[in-house]
Order: C-alpha cells, then sequence, then structure tokens
C-alpha cells in the first residue's frame, strides 16, 4: 500500500522551497520568496488588503481540492484590490496546518495559488508556515493606484447609477448543492469553490469615474448597505433587470428556494458593484439600481423595487 508523506516528515523549510520554487515573478519584483522580505516596486499609493480562510468555516476538504483552495485564497484576496480601482501587485501568504496533512495537498494548494495569481496579474512574493490544528490561510495582497486615487466606499451621490459585474448567487447555489450531496449543475458548484473574479474591471469602473465601489463578498445587498450608509444616501436595486443565471435558477427549482434571495443576499461571487455618474457605466457592467435623493428616502438603506427587504440580506460573521 502506497505511503502518504506528510508535511511533518517533509520539514518546515523543504517544503517552502518545493512549493516556492517555481512561482513567476513580474517585473515589479525585484526580491521574492527566500529572504526576511520580498522586495518590489509600486506605482502611485500603496492599497494593502489582507483576508483569512479557515477549514470548515470558508472551505470544506471533502467538497474542494487543495487546488481549488489555492485559487480561492487568492480570487477573493485581489477582489478587495479590483474593488478599490487599483492594481495588484503582489502578496503574501500565512500557511498553517496540522503536522498530518499530505505534503502533496500543501504542493497542490500552492500549484492553485500560483495558477490564480497569473491570472490576477499579481506575484506571489513571500509568506510563512506553522502548525495548527485546522488549515488557516492568511493572504496579503499589495496593490497600486498607478496615477489615480483609490475609489472608496464614501463617494456614493443621489441620481448615481448603480452597476454590477460579475456573478450573482452561483455560489450560494453551489453551497446549497454541496451541503445536499450534488454536484451539479457544475457552474454553481465551481463558483462555491473558487469564485470567478472579474479581473481588471475594477480599474476600468475607476478610469470611468466610478463614485465608490465595493467588492461583493456578503452578498449584493449587503454590500450594497454598506456604501449607503458611508455614502449617506439610500440605493434602489430594480430586480426586473438582474440577471439570474441558468444555474441558479435550476437549483432553486429543485431545491423550492428562491434563487432571487441568492442573487440578493447570496455572498461568496465576489463580483463588483460600483456607483456611476449617469451615462458613464462602463461596457461590460449591467445597471441594476440608482441612489436616491434623501428628501425622497432619508435613511441610508438599500430597497429593493422601492420597498425594505424583509428577508435575509446577507453574510455576517460572529452572528448568533
Amino acid at each position: 500500500m502506497a505511503t502518504t508523506t506528510t508535511i511533518s516528515q517533509v520539514g518546515e523549510f523543504p517544503l517552502i522551497s518545493s512549493i516556492v520554487r517555481d512561482l513567476p515573478m513580474s517585473q515589479a519584483v525585484t526580491l521574492g520568496p527566500g529572504d526576511d522580505g520580498a522586495v518590489f516596486q509600486v506605482d502611485g499609493s500603496v492599497v494593502v488588503s489582507t483576508d483569512v480562510l479557515v477549514e470548515e468555516v470558508h472551505f470544506r476538504r471533502r467538497w474542494s481540492t487543495a487546488t481549488d483552495v489555492g485559487r480561492k485564497a487568492v480570487a477573493v484576496n485581489v477582489s478587495d484590490i479590483e474593488a478599490m480601482g487599483a492594481v495588484p501587485v503582489a502578496l503574501v501568504v500565512g500557511f498553517s496546518a496540522p503536522g498530518d496533512l499530505p505534503a502533496s495537498w500543501a504542493r497542490e494548494f500552492m500549484a492553485g495559488m500560483a495558477a490564480e495569481a497569473e491570472q490576477a496579474g499579481v506575484s506571489v512574493v513571500g509568506g510563512d508556515t506553522t502548525a495548527g490544528p485546522v488549515i488557516s490561510i492568511a493572504v496579503t495582497v499589495i496593490g497600486q493606484t498607478a496615477g489615480m486615487a483609490p475609489v472608496r466606499r464614501d463617494g456614493a451621490v443621489p441620481g448615481d447609477e448603480v452597476a454590477v459585474v460579475g456573478q450573482l448567487g452561483l455560489a450560494a447555489a453551489g453551497l446549497v448543492l454541496l451541503g445536499r450531496g450534488f454536484r451539479s449543475p457544475r457552474a454553481a458548484v465551481s463558483a462555491q469553490r473558487c469564485p470567478e473574479v472579474p479581473y481588471g474591471q475594477g480599474r476600468v469602473a475607476a478610469q470611468a469615474g466610478a463614485h465608490a465601489m465595493i467588492d461583493l463578498s456578503d452578498g449584493l445587498l449587503a454590500d450594497l448597505g454598506h456604501i449607503a450608509e458611508e455614502s449617506g444616501f439610500a440605493i434602489d436595486v430594480n430586480t426586473s433587470v438582474l440577471d439570474i443565471e441558468e444555474s441558479v435558477r435550476t437549483v432553486g427549482m429543485a431545491t423550492g428556494m428562491d434563487p432571487l434571495d441568492w442573487v440578493l443576499a447570496g455572498g461568496e461571487d465576489h463580483a463588483l458593484a460600483a456607483t456611476f455618474a449617469p451615462g458613464t457605466v462602463p461596457e461590460g457592467w449591467t445597471v441594476i439600481g440608482r441612489v436616491l435623493p434623501p428628501d425622497q428616502v432619508a435613511d441610508p438603506t438599500v430597497l429593493v423595487d422601492g420597498q425594505p427587504w424583509q428577508r435575509e440580506r446577507g453574510w455576517t460573521h460572529f452572528h448568533s
């Protein structure tokens, strides 16, 4: 019977050496993994964002391959840089795992990170490994503004058109499928295992003059709520223009659930939402609503078809 080599048997430094040996580096990186710190150059201001993925909270090994988890670790982090209208440059990763984890899992995880990083246009320049009770992954991404001001959450103004780019509802539908032991429709399952981030569209939005922007990680209504609260104005979402993917509709029919709930409140799709002056929404984005004047709605909330939404608005950690 074949013997599985664990990361404790391989050892920390040989493992690190084996998983970073062939990582591609962009021209901005002058010193990558292997020293006490990485060195790279940025154009303009630095934008930094960190996310943590914990086993059984953000992913499950029985549902996702190591490659899936590696790709997801990059995607969910770079998405935040996209939401600032910045360009990703480099990332570092902290990796904690039990000693009996197969070394092959760690190598496949890193291969997934490398593949997604190449797609996102970012270099993996370093990190750290340590022992822990479950797999925990902390990724910090560094981006550059490259001559433009970052797009914040607090810039929406009355009359703005609210637009989105990327998938909505697929990841939430995929979570329901995986929780019930199903593996199709494939598009929904794949979106839960690793979101398809609309790479480059954050920069497109910034160049189009976006007033406010956010990464849709916790659900459309929940995240638009942050823009509304930070900007001080209400937002009204028009459900008649929302594009509900066929796979999302299929899962809804099969489970007896309303696919609109996943589109509005599902989360984990990591699409982008932004507000633009009328007539300036870039190609590829879909207008789904507008920012309301305070004399129409005083409370900076998010309405659905002009009415308060009475069902779940999105995901929150530490909820009881």
